[in-house]
């Protein structure tokens, strides 16, 4: 027989369930919308050389990929694949971009809330097809966008109901100025953010031994100088002052005018520096940041500037920032507070099971009309009358109506 569970990693979705998703949904584009974000659809299918362009890091090995069909297969020029399920929603956004950009705002500010697919391990809160909700501002080379992304999913967040909202900042010029003030290499340097990037997993001392084996003799001048900025009570000046000129001006000017404006007007939450964040995606360029809720390990949200990715496919280098909401863990956290969903069921029509043609024509005209006043209607046969009645109520039905001798009657 075959199996009724879905593949691995894939999952069914009952009504109530569904009805729940569609309502956070439906709070997040609201609020994006109030910002000024439009939302955009791209195919879930992308060319395979633009989801291997090494622009998505560690996803990239996780690609569900296509073959090819027909004779292009049968001709097999050596690559069995021409296309791919996409792994996320920032690399088709560049090629959305590219190849519509004569006909979008010269700032664009766009929401995508769609499905992405990976060749993941399931665990909780970890699926192989997931949603994905992402809001992104390409053309603004100012911290105008990051300010802009940020104060948007605090907002939204606040709208879902999460009043303890942390973001953690930093930038990746910044890992590179404390690479450099380390003595790391540039050819060590994507290592070493590797090891950090784990610290909350491995440990001080796990991130320690890995870099040891990543350039003897580095590791306890590097994670003394973490300690330092992290157990400060201004790290962000603690971390300005311990790199000195190997930190850029604009990145620190960058960094202290988003935590300032952002900290100003912050709802339901608070905006910090954190040296130690790192990002896994190799496409950012400049500003990251991360939402963490209290009581909770991993984080809900994240992004960053990547300003080079459209210029990979375009050859000019637009400016771009993003921010995305890891919906299946919000999702996850809101079931588990016991929120469910507010939509209206409307009202439900039982008729007599032996009902006549013209009974049942009559009563399609009662429910007609009730759908006219703005009132979803179902039609149902009566079965066990008194089951079904407690059965409807359960599921919160309050309009039942009995269809008997001509007349419409609402039972109370």
């Amino acid at each position: 027989m075959l199996s009724k569970t879905p593949a691995k990693g894939m999952r069914d979705f009952l009504p109530d369930e569904f009805a729940l998703r569609q309502q956070i949904l439906n709070t997040i584009q609201r609020s994006y919308e109030s910002y000024g974000f439009m939302r955009i659809e791209t195919p879930a299918v992308e060319n395979l050389p633009l989801l291997t362009s090494k622009q998505g890091g560690d996803n990239e090995k996780l690609i569900y990929k296509i073959l090819k069909r027909g004779e292009k297969l049968a001709e097999n020029d050596g690559e069995l694949c021409d296309l791919g399920l996409r792994y996320d929603l920032t690399v088709p956004l560049a090629r959305f971009y590219a190849n519509n950009a004569g006909q979008l705002p010269t700032v664009f500010k766009s929401i995508q809330m769609d499905n992405v697919w990976r060749a993941d391990r399931p665990q909780r809160g970890r699926f192989r097809q997931f949603v994905q909700c992402d809001i992104d501002i390409i053309g603004e080379e100012s911290n105008l966008a990051e300010i802009e992304l940020i104060s948007a999913t605090m907002h939204t967040l606040n709208k879902l109901g999460f009043n303890d909202v942390t973001v953690r900042i930093s930038d990746r010029r910044l890992l590179n100025a404390l690479a450099e003030r380390c003595g790391f290499t540039d050819e060590q340097k994507p290592s070493v953010f590797i090891a950090l990037d784990k610290l909350d997993k491995i440990g001080v001392t796990g991130v320690m031994e890995e870099i040891e084996q990543i350039a003897p003799g580095t590791a306890l001048g590097f994670i003394d100088m973490i300690n330092r900025i992290t157990s400060s009570d201004r790290p962000f000046e603690t971390c300005v002052a311990e790199l000195g000129d190997c930190l850029p001006q604009q990145a620190r000017d960058n960094l202290q005018q988003i935590l300032y404006v952002t900290n100003r007007s912050a709802q339901g939450g608070k905006v910090v520096f954190d040296v130690t964040l790192v990002r896994g995606m190799g496409y950012y360029t400049g500003t990251i940041y991360e939402v963490s809720l209290s009581g909770l390990a991993s984080s809900v949200a994240g992004g960053g500037r990547y300003d080079k990715m459209i210029g990979r496919i375009t050859g000019r280098d637009v400016p771009a920032c993003g921010f995305s909401i890891g919906f299946e863990r919000i999702a996850l956290l809101l079931q588990e507070r016991g929120v469910q969903s507010h939509a209206m069921r409307g009202a439900v029509v039982l008729i007599e099971r032996d009902a006549d043609a013209k009974s049942v024509a009559d009563v399609m005209d009662c429910c007609a009309h009730l759908r006219e006043n703005g009132k979803a209607t179902v039609l149902k046969k009566i079965k066990n009358f008194g089951f079904q009645l407690r059965q409807l109520r359960e599921q919160g039905f309050t309009d039942i109506y009995e269809y008997a001798n001509g007349a419409l009657n609402k039972i109370n």
